[in-house]
């Protein structure tokens, strides 16, 4: 996800020079860590036709590659562990993790491999990519927007994105459901995915 071309700053600046442009998106390329303190990994599904539940998955890491001069070579690694699932009830959250959903037990692990990255324009960015559930592997794009570059206070390199999707659950062979007395059904079968990334740079490996 080499897909980040400036730093923000609250004061404006002036329109920098294209060596200096070129520069700073250069000294963005390298190798990031995911900070699951400051970032979030979320979705959202439609409850009995009439309302929104909404998720997150709280354990999870993952890995960047970002490459400012060329946006195609970059990617993510993630690994979400199931068993984090929280909707705020225990009791739907062990549903969710239960055999008729994601079989947490056995499946412990969902993943993200990215394939391909492109710019889409100004903050814009996609990524495509193979996301696994169950075992099963189906490709999934994700659009993203940059947030911006900086050094936190412990001289730490960051930077951040916001990120959606949406998916079919059922492509996954996550399909319980249970019919309503007035039509429909209890959980609609698009989810939709949110990801909110703040992600460090690794120090460089001495040669």
């Amino acid at each position: 996800m080499a897909l980040f071309n400036r730093k923000r700053d609250d004061a404006p600046a002036a329109t920098p020079a294209a060596g200096d442009a070129e520069s700073a998106l250069a000294a963005l390329t390298g190798d990031y860590t995911i900070d699951p303190a400051h970032s979030s990994i979320g979705f959202t599904v439609r409850h009995a036709m009439v309302t929104n539940v909404r998720g997150a998955f709280g354990d999870y890491d993952g890995t960047l590659r970002l490459d400012g001069s060329d946006p195609s070579r970059s990617g993510a690694s993630i690994d979400v562990r199931i068993a984090s699932v929280d909707t705020g009830i225990e009791d739907r959250d062990g549903h969710l993790r239960s055999g008729d959903f994601f079989d947490a037990e056995k499946f412990p692990l969902m993943t993200f491999r990215s394939t391909a990255a492109e710019h889409a324009g100004g903050d814009d960015y996609r990524i495509t990519g193979d996301l696994t559930i169950k075992d099963v592997t189906r490709p999934v794009t994700i659009d993203l927007e940059f947030n911006g570059s900086a050094t936190d206070v412990y001289g730490n390199e960051r930077v951040g994105f916001e990120g959606r999707a949406e998916i079919l659950r059922s492509d996954w062979g996550l399909t319980w459901n249970a019919a309503l007395e007035t039509g429909g059904v209890m959980v609609s079968d698009k989810v939709k995915l949110a990801f909110d990334i703040s992600a460090i740079k690794s120090a460089p490996q001495a040669a």
